[in-house]
């Protein structure tokens, strides 16, 4: 349930569905700020010339970061992406 947390939407499946774990709510979220970041990078495409980079670059970073947090799950651990975990710890 926790892997659910860094694919996509379906971060929200744990968070609505697994609140009592901490484990995987502490994944959950972070998958949730992951996902509003791919959100958020869509809407740069609309910017004249640095807008398809941004995507990119964010598309990219978003992809490694959600790649790195499912190799954490699969290792048991709880590791804190270093910005996305500060942000996270603010939808408690």
């Amino acid at each position: 349930m926790a892997c659910c947390g860094y694919l996509g939407v379906l971060c929200l499946i744990p968070l609505i569905l697994n609140q009592d774990d901490s484990y995987i709510d502490f994944h959950a979220r972070q998958g949730l700020v992951l996902w509003i970041w791919g959100v958020l990078s869509v809407f740069a495409l609309h910017l004249p010339v640095l807008g398809p980079y941004l995507f990119s670059t964010s598309t990219v970073l978003i992809a490694l970061l959600a790649l790195f947090g499912i190799v954490s799950v699969l290792f048991n651990k709880a590791w804190r992406i270093p910005v996305i975990a500060d942000l996270s710890d603010r939808f408690r």
